[in-house]
């Protein structure tokens, strides 16, 4: 399969910023087209099956799935991010499964209707990372001194943190150094910093504020402020 690639992405998509930063680490040249998931125009629906990002365009073909897409990439494209030894391999792919599991939650966190349920949602996701914490060596990648298609699936799930920072403290990283550590490593990495554009937090805060929920509830005037000027 040849042709121009295009990654089909909406905006605050974290299974699209998987795509974006292997095809950034790779060097592969691509284009990019935003879609509204919200108002799914004729043609996105007719590439996409199931209605949902990521899409990516190779030539007349369209692939959809995250973890497919990446499969396909690792098969054609240069610079393998997977470990070429078969039994790492599928250790991290049972991880990145994982990592799917932990957006799962992030969603019930961010959709938390009250107080209790968005601490107990809190708890989980830090019961979570505790579990990554044992998996951790010295770094600073997930399998040390290569960077990863589970370091590109972790990414996207702490980019949320830094929005979700900046309403309260849940203690989501309290005494896991390792974790912490990584998160900040993956922030600072050019392909994770280029996988959104400069207004995704804008738009997170106000994808946040719209659900109407226990962290809504608490979040600042000056996030609201931004909500607003992003709406």
């Amino acid at each position: 399969m040849t042709g121009r690639i295009t990654l089909v992405s909406h905006a605050l998509c974290p299974y699209v910023q998987r795509i974006a930063i292997a095809l950034i680490e790779k060097g592969v040249d691509h284009d990019r087209v935003t879609v509204d998931l919200a108002d799914k125009p004729g043609w996105f629906l007719a590439l996409s099956p199931l209605g949902r990002t990521p899409v990516l365009k190779v030539g007349n073909a369209a692939l959809f799935e995250s973890a497919a897409i990446l499969e396909y990439l690792e098969d054609t494209q240069p610079n393998p991010l997977h470990v070429a030894d078969p039994v790492e391999r599928a250790r991290h792919r049972a991880w990145i499964g994982y990592g799917s599991e932990c957006l799962n939650d992030i969603a019930g966190f961010y959709s938390a209707a009250d107080t209790r349920t968005l601490h107990a949602k809190a708890a989980a996701l830090h019961a979570r990372f505790r579990v990554m914490e044992g998996q951790l060596g010295a770094g600073p990648w997930f399998g040390g001194e290569r960077f990863s298609l589970v370091d590109a699936v972790f990414a996207p799930i702490f980019r949320y943190f830094d929005i979700f920072d900046r309403i309260e403290d849940f203690g989501v990283f309290d005494g896991l150094a390792k974790v912490t550590a990584w998160r900040q490593a993956l922030a600072a990495r050019h392909s994770v910093r280029d996988a959104v554009a400069g207004d995704y937090g804008d738009l997170l805060a106000a994808f946040l504020h719209r659900r109407g929920g226990a962290l809504s509830r608490l979040m600042s005037p000056e996030l609201i402020a931004v909500r607003r000027s992003a709406s």
